[in-house]
């Protein structure tokens, strides 16, 4: 009998060329707004543009709460069994554990659909896509406060991050990261590995420091940071590292989303604000803030000079604290 109720009461959506069946549609996921699991369906269903960009070709690791928020998370790296055959994988190596997976790659819409109808809540991919899984394509600058640092010091050095990223001639591609934080990502060719990769970012964050000493902290090991500091936290660019893409809900309470954001917009910008109650209209309105990040490709050279001449001068790499190649 419970089957058969099950069954009446799943959804079907139309997501392009395919139909998603979507079971326990009223099952609440957000218990502080009653938000349900057809609901985040929907939302995801509304920023589909914004989400598939954020996503595609990227091997993808997904969080997933098979009760809603008020049971446990699964960090699901493997695609989960039953996947539709139009379901597609990058096939990622971890050599430490000497062991391999199949992730997620999403390519449209319905694997995302699909993969909320497996509970996923967050998605997180890698910044290397599936063609080239060892070189990433996407730079990550990760501004991570500490427990004790407002999110004033996070609007403040985001804009330190604009300048400098001006001086370089980079264009980069803020986001509220849905929690405390904030990320930009900006695009580079896929020539280097994450090591070198790792170097330049590390080279920008010490650039940021510099400039803003009393806001910024690039010390690696959480227990000897001033947790009054923003950490610019270069090793989200280390291999399999990854973080909340842009259009991610977060599995927190008031379903907060990870959102694209204007420059200018940063200095009065509150991360609460975004939801996926509110996003859906706010993309209908500006649509993709990300839409052109695919043009805007920065050579990622003069990082790697900086990391030379930082390295030179006696600063360490970015290995010296812990390898996570």
């Amino acid at each position: 009998m419970a089957g058969d109720k099950n069954a009446a009461s799943a959804v079907e959506l139309d997501v392009g060329e395919h139909t998603v069946r979507v079971t326990h549609p009223d099952r609440v996921y957000f218990p502080e707004t009653g938000a349900t699991k057809l609901d985040l369906a929907q939302y995801y269903l509304a920023v589909g543009d914004g989400i598939v960009r954020a996503l595609r070709e990227r091997p993808c690791m997904t969080h997933r709460f098979p009760e809603g928020l008020a049971g446990d998370k699964v960090h699901q790296k493997r695609l989960p069994r039953g996947a539709p055959d139009w379901v597609e994988t990058a096939h990622v190596t971890f050599p430490r554990f000497h062991r391999t997976a199949d992730e997620l790659c999403v390519t449209k819409l319905a694997d995302v659909v699909w993969s909320v109808q497996m509970s996923a809540v967050e998605f997180h991919p890698w910044n290397s896509r599936r063609a080239d899984v060892e070189s990433p394509d996407e730079w990550r600058i990760d501004l991570d406060p500490g427990d004790e640092c407002p999110f004033s010091t996070v609007q403040r050095v985001a804009g330190v991050v604009h300048e400098v990223l001006d001086e370089l001639g980079a264009v980069g591609w803020p986001k509220t990261s849905g929690g405390k934080g904030m990320h930009v990502y900006v695009r580079i060719p896929p020539r280097w590995g994450f090591h070198d990769v790792r170097r330049g970012a590390l080279a920008f964050a010490r650039e940021i420091e510099r400039r803003t000493p009393s806001d910024v902290t690039t010390t690696w090991w959480r227990k000897d940071r001033d947790a009054s500091k923003l950490f610019v936290d270069y090793n989200q660019n280390a291999r399999d590292h990854t973080i909340a893409s842009a259009y991610s809900v977060r599995g927190v309470p008031d379903a907060r989303v990870s959102t694209p954001v204007r420059w200018n917009e940063i200095p009065d910008v509150d991360p609460h604000d975004f939801t996926i109650a509110t996003v859906p209209a706010r993309f209908a309105e500006l649509g993709d803030l990300h839409a052109g990040i695919d043009d805007a490709v920065f050579s990622f050279e003069e990082l790697l000079e900086w990391a030379e001449r930082d390295e030179a001068a006696g600063e360490s790499g970015p290995d010296a604290a812990v390898d996570l190649d």
